[in-house]
Order: C-alpha cells, then structure tokens, then sequence
C-alpha cells in the first residue's frame, strides 16, 4: 500500500544533560538543565515519519517498566501502530545518556535493555505488516541478526529496504545485497568502507565501494554540509539549508525519517534526499530527539 513504512528498531529514554564542553576521563563538570525525552534511532524515526505524513507500523520491543508504558502512550500519540510493539518481562527498557555542549554537538552512551532482546522470530510475527508495507526501514540498536532477517524478509517480498546503520558495525554482503538504501553518516562510512572520506571524490570511491557490495542507492549524510548521493545516475553532493544548531542530537533520525517518508510517496531519488535535508535543518534548531522531529506543514518554509 502506498505511504505504508515499517520500522524496525529500538527505543530509548534519552536523558539529557546540557553543559559548556565535554568532561574529560575523570573529570566532573556541571552541567545546565536535566532533560528526560523519549529516544531510541527506531522510535525517532518512527515518529519523525508519522509527523511528515507517513503512515506508520512499528516493531519494537520495551521493558515492562514506566519508560516503557510512556513509550507506549507517545507512539499511540503519534498515530504509529503499535500492534507489534512487544513488552519484554525480563529486560527493562533502554536507556540513553547524552550531554549536549554549547556548539550543539552531543555524545551519547546507550544501555540497550529490551532493545537486545528484539529477535528474528519476534520480526516474523509481524509478517502482515511486511505484506502491507512500501519501505522497511532498520537501524542497528538491535541485534544484527534480527536486522538481517528483516531485511531478507522484506526484499524477498520485493519491498525496498532502508538501512541506517548506526551505531556503526561490519555488515555482511548478503545484508547489503538486500538494501535498496544505506545511510551512514561521515564515521559510518569511513567504518564500512576503509576509506577516509576528505574530500568529494573520497566520497564517491567510499559510495561506489558500497554499491559494488549490492546497495542500490548509497546517501552519506554529512551534516550541515548536506548528503552525498550515489546510484546507477548521480553521483554528487546535495546541500542543506543553514541553519543555527542548537541540538544535534536526533537529526539523523529526522533526515531517515524524511526520507523514507519521501521514498514511500516515490519521489526521485535527489528531491527525496532534499526534502529530509530540510526535515533535518529543522530539527538541530531544537531541543531533544522526538521532540525536535518537524510537521509536514513546517517543511513548506525551509528552502
């Protein structure tokens, strides 16, 4: 059905800690106002699609906790299905601990909890809603073998298959044959491929060593430069609209939010990685993760 988007992933409690620069090994600093957001690369995405307009299916798993049943609350708030969003008894729901410095940047340490407990069959569960969908979209805070699955599954069905593989890790060829698109950021990249991105043409050989792998479309997202896109047709620079950052922290999962969104709407392949350029510009001049996430109707003012 067109407009259908699956994501497969995690989901987080982000807990939030501003602060001038980030402390070095043994060292306290103090820091400005705590902040608790929901999180997680999946629900990010997952919401960041439901606010552009995508209709949404979530596979997800929570701990049986009070972060899990607001969770819960925040992905029905969103219009996301949650039919397949699993509780588990014996993990608790993941946690994120990030510290955001006065130039916006952040860093992030993740404790997975439920989120490693996803599994190939818990996938297979929801195979109504690989029939239903367009786009699959996977990032890696659950475990790989369950991201594999997915992603078999769904190209076996003829879906296209999105992966942002973040936090990065080695992906086996038969993983990236599966992939209609793959969206490292800058680090990512340089961990998939060996090979230092300095300069465009470092990223074309680094794009082009990914599609040799099988990848179909390859997006390195680059920040506020803007995304580097390669396939069979282009292979160039795309830039983004400037903008004053003040929070970083979600603005991947807002740009592959945005372009799923745009793929499931079959928009062509450079107009989609402009449009989550936008979404993406949007979301570094807030606070927090989900809650930075943009509407459709705010796109519209971001050129």
């Amino acid at each position: 059905m067109r407009n259908n988007i699956l994501v497969v992933g995690s989901t987080n409690t982000d807990m939030v800690i501003k602060t001038k620069h980030f402390p070095l090994p043994g060292e306290t600093v103090l820091g400005g106002r705590f902040i608790m957001n929901p999180g997680g690369k999946g629900a990010n995405q997952a919401v960041a699609a439901a606010r552009l307009g995508g209709q949404v299916a979530f596979i997800t798993k929570l701990g049986n906790d009070i972060f899990g049943k607001q969770a819960m609350q925040q992905f029905q708030k969103e219009g996301i299905l949650t039919d397949y969003v699993l509780s588990d008894p014996d993990h608790p729901s993941g946690v994120a601990l990030i510290t955001v410095d006065a130039k916006g940047e952040n860093s992030i340490v993740v404790a997975p909890g439920a989120n490693g407990a996803l599994t190939p069959p818990d996938v297979l569960l929801a195979r109504p809603e690989f029939d239903r969908c367009a786009v699959v979209l996977m990032q890696l805070e659950v475990p790989l073998e369950t991201v594999a699955a997915a992603a078999s599954l769904a190209a076996s069905l003829g879906k296209k298959v999105m992966l942002n593989p973040a936090p990065a890790a080695p992906l086996s060829d038969e993983l990236l044959r599966n992939l209609f698109l793959i969206t490292p950021n800058r680090a990512e990249t340089e961990a998939l491929t060996g090979i230092p991105l300095k300069d465009l043409p470092s990223m074309e050989a680094a794009a082009r060593h990914l599609r040799t792998r099988g990848v179909e479309n390859v997006v390195i997202t680059l920040g506020a430069e803007g995304a580097y896109l390669c396939n069979a047709h282009t292979s160039r620079l795309i830039p983004t609209v400037r903008t004053e950052a003040v929070d970083t922290t979600a603005a991947g999962d807002v740009f592959n939010g945005a372009l799923v969104v745009a793929l499931s709407e079959d928009m062509p392949m450079e107009a989609a990685v402009e449009f989550a350029n936008r979404a993406a510009a949007i979301s570094v001049t807030r606070m927090g993760a989900q809650a930075s996430a943009p509407f459709r109707r705010e796109l519209q003012a971001v050129r």
